[in-house]
């Protein structure tokens, strides 16, 4: 009740009910606020600690004294890398010098859909490593393209392209064996290979192509 022993209109209730839940939102949104300004620095160290964890699997540290997240490169989207959208590609140098590129690359066809890799490229068009980084490829079966559920873990199938060119190999070696091309596969599982080499392949091929822009 009112201080006059009326009971409030509804008008009134209304208000209160109105500034109540303003001074929630608030407080609530200020809390919202102060948690993510604590949380801030050590979600954005640990997202750069992945990256370079990423970089560091397709790359290795010998290869290169920059930091190649602080070198990127911003593309637009490139039909090559399988992408429809703008990319960014990282690059890495030695004693200033161009060294290698790290990118990402997409193999639309795998057999579950989308296969999701980032690979090193250096400077003399040799592929330094690749790592599948997303598929639905069927387990136990297509996943061997991924290192860590590849059986073979003294040369995991990924491990193939390492040290490769495009340029120094015809596009029939591209292939899997099956196919009449020089990479192996797993018997009844060569839909995923298949669209990995292709992908490999056209990425390596359009750096090399785009020499003097990605190491620019």
């Amino acid at each position: 009740m009112s201080p006059s022993g009326k009971m409030p209109t509804a008008p009134v209730m209304a208000a209160r009910t109105a500034v109540i839940l303003i001074i929630f939102v608030a407080v609530f949104t200020g809390l919202l606020a102060a948690v993510y300004l604590r949380t801030q620095p050590t979600l954005e160290a640990t997202a750069l600690a992945e990256k370079t964890k990423l970089i560091n699997d397709v790359l290795p540290s010998s290869a290169y004294d920059n930091n190649p997240l602080q070198d990127a490169l911003q593309l637009p989207a490139i039909a090559a890398f399988g992408l429809d959208e703008p990319s960014t590609v990282y690059r890495a140098r030695r004693a200033g010098e161009p060294a290698a590129v790290v990118l990402e690359a997409v193999a639309p066809d795998g057999y579950s859909g989308k296969i999701r890799l980032l690979m090193a490229v250096g400077s003399d068009g040799k592929i330094y490593g690749v790592r599948v980084t997303q598929h639905r490829e069927t387990p136990g079966l297509g996943d061997y393209i991924e290192p860590k559920k590849d059986k073979n873990k003294e040369r995991p199938w990924i491990t193939q392209f390492n040290d490769l060119s495009p340029v120094d190999l015809s596009e029939r070696e591209w292939h899997v064996k099956k196919d009449g091309g020089r990479f192996d596969s797993i018997a009844g599982a060569t839909v995923t290979p298949r669209a990995v080499v292709k992908a490999i392949r056209r990425a390596a091929l359009w750096v090399a192509e785009n020499r003097e822009q990605v190491f620019q």
